[in-house]
Protein backbone atom coordinates (compact mmCIF):
# COMPACT_ATOMS: atom_id res chain seq x y z
CA UNK A 1 0.00 0.00 0.00
CA UNK A 2 2.95 2.28 -0.54
CA UNK A 3 1.91 5.76 -1.52
CA UNK A 4 -1.72 5.30 -0.46
CA UNK A 5 -3.05 8.03 1.82
CA UNK A 6 -5.67 6.56 4.12
CA UNK A 7 -6.45 9.68 6.10
CA UNK A 8 -7.16 12.22 3.37
CA UNK A 9 -10.20 14.43 3.48
CA UNK A 10 -11.68 17.07 5.68
CA UNK A 11 -12.70 14.74 8.52
CA UNK A 12 -9.76 12.38 8.93
CA UNK A 13 -10.05 11.10 12.47
CA UNK A 14 -12.75 10.11 14.91
CA UNK A 15 -13.61 12.81 17.44
CA UNK A 16 -16.12 11.61 20.04
CA UNK A 17 -16.54 15.24 21.14
CA UNK A 18 -17.67 16.41 17.68
CA UNK A 19 -21.46 16.28 17.98
CA UNK A 20 -22.04 16.47 14.21
CA UNK A 21 -19.58 13.67 13.47
CA UNK A 22 -21.05 11.49 16.24
CA UNK A 23 -24.61 12.11 15.00
CA UNK A 24 -23.62 11.12 11.45
CA UNK A 25 -21.83 8.06 12.81
CA UNK A 26 -24.90 7.01 14.76
CA UNK A 27 -26.97 7.01 11.56
CA UNK A 28 -24.35 5.10 9.55
CA UNK A 29 -23.81 2.63 12.41
CA UNK A 30 -27.56 1.94 12.58
CA UNK A 31 -27.66 1.35 8.81
CA UNK A 32 -24.47 -0.65 8.36
CA UNK A 33 -23.23 -2.08 11.66
CA UNK A 34 -26.02 -2.60 14.19
CA UNK A 35 -27.36 -5.76 12.54
CA UNK A 36 -24.20 -7.59 13.65
CA UNK A 37 -22.66 -5.46 16.41
CA UNK A 38 -25.95 -4.65 18.14
CA UNK A 39 -28.18 -1.62 18.34
CA UNK A 40 -26.57 -0.70 21.67
CA UNK A 41 -23.02 -1.68 20.56
CA UNK A 42 -23.43 -4.88 22.61
CA UNK A 43 -22.15 -7.37 20.02
CA UNK A 44 -23.45 -10.86 19.45
CA UNK A 45 -24.00 -13.32 22.30
CA UNK A 46 -20.96 -15.34 23.33
CA UNK A 47 -18.77 -13.19 21.10
CA UNK A 48 -15.58 -14.72 22.50
CA UNK A 49 -16.54 -18.30 21.57
CA UNK A 50 -16.33 -19.64 18.04
CA UNK A 51 -19.53 -20.49 16.21
CA UNK A 52 -20.02 -23.94 14.63
CA UNK A 53 -18.51 -22.60 11.38
CA UNK A 54 -15.31 -21.66 13.27
CA UNK A 55 -15.81 -17.91 12.98
CA UNK A 56 -16.12 -15.57 15.93
CA UNK A 57 -19.38 -13.68 16.51
CA UNK A 58 -19.32 -9.90 16.14
CA UNK A 59 -17.75 -8.34 19.23
CA UNK A 60 -19.27 -5.48 21.19
CA UNK A 61 -18.05 -1.97 20.50
CA UNK A 62 -19.04 -0.64 23.90
CA UNK A 63 -16.45 -0.56 26.69
CA UNK A 64 -17.04 -4.26 27.49
CA UNK A 65 -15.43 -5.31 24.21
CA UNK A 66 -11.92 -5.01 22.86
CA UNK A 67 -12.47 -2.31 20.23
CA UNK A 68 -10.85 0.30 22.46
CA UNK A 69 -7.72 -1.90 22.67
CA UNK A 70 -6.95 -1.03 19.02
CA UNK A 71 -5.62 2.35 17.87
CA UNK A 72 -7.75 4.53 15.60
CA UNK A 73 -5.60 3.82 12.54
CA UNK A 74 -6.12 0.06 12.93
CA UNK A 75 -9.87 0.42 13.53
CA UNK A 76 -10.15 2.54 10.40
CA UNK A 77 -8.17 0.06 8.29
CA UNK A 78 -10.09 -2.96 9.61
CA UNK A 79 -13.39 -1.27 8.82
CA UNK A 80 -12.28 -0.13 5.38
CA UNK A 81 -10.39 -3.24 4.29
CA UNK A 82 -11.97 -5.97 6.42
CA UNK A 83 -10.54 -8.10 9.21
CA UNK A 84 -9.15 -10.71 6.84
CA UNK A 85 -6.67 -8.19 5.41
CA UNK A 86 -4.97 -8.07 8.83
CA UNK A 87 -5.41 -11.63 10.05
CA UNK A 88 -3.17 -14.65 9.58
CA UNK A 89 -3.50 -16.61 6.35
CA UNK A 90 -6.60 -18.77 6.29
CA UNK A 91 -8.47 -16.72 8.88
CA UNK A 92 -12.15 -16.30 8.07
CA UNK A 93 -14.45 -13.61 9.35
CA UNK A 94 -17.99 -12.44 8.78
CA UNK A 95 -16.73 -8.84 8.93
CA UNK A 96 -16.81 -7.43 5.41
CA UNK A 97 -14.66 -4.64 4.04
CA UNK A 98 -16.66 -1.40 3.92
CA UNK A 99 -14.29 0.52 1.65
CA UNK A 100 -16.63 0.12 -1.29
CA UNK A 101 -19.71 0.96 0.77
CA UNK A 102 -18.71 3.81 3.09
CA UNK A 103 -16.62 6.91 2.50
CA UNK A 104 -13.62 7.55 4.71
CA UNK A 105 -15.60 10.31 6.46
CA UNK A 106 -18.44 7.87 7.19
CA UNK A 107 -16.02 5.32 8.64
CA UNK A 108 -14.47 7.99 10.88
CA UNK A 109 -17.97 9.09 11.91
CA UNK A 110 -18.91 5.56 12.94
CA UNK A 111 -15.73 5.31 14.98
CA UNK A 112 -16.50 8.67 16.62
CA UNK A 113 -19.98 7.40 17.51
CA UNK A 114 -18.56 4.19 18.99
CA UNK A 115 -15.93 6.09 20.99
CA UNK A 116 -18.58 8.51 22.28
CA UNK A 117 -20.17 5.62 24.20
CA UNK A 118 -17.02 4.81 26.17
CA UNK A 119 -16.41 6.08 29.71
CA UNK A 120 -13.98 9.00 30.00
CA UNK A 121 -11.14 6.85 31.35
CA UNK A 122 -11.46 4.38 28.47
CA UNK A 123 -11.44 7.27 25.99
CA UNK A 124 -8.32 8.73 27.60
CA UNK A 125 -6.50 5.38 27.48
CA UNK A 126 -7.54 4.81 23.88
CA UNK A 127 -6.50 8.31 22.81
CA UNK A 128 -3.08 7.89 24.45
CA UNK A 129 -2.58 4.54 22.70
CA UNK A 130 -3.63 5.96 19.35
CA UNK A 131 -1.19 8.86 19.78
CA UNK A 132 1.68 6.48 20.64
CA UNK A 133 1.11 4.49 17.45
CA UNK A 134 1.41 7.65 15.32
CA UNK A 135 5.04 8.07 16.36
Amino acid sequence: MAGVVLFAGPKAGADPNDAAQVARGKVVYAEQCASCHGVRLEGQPEWQSRKPDGRLPAPPHDASGHTWHHPDADLFKITKQGVVAFAPAGYESDMPAFGGVLSDAEIWAVLAFIKSSWPDETRRRHAAMSERTKK
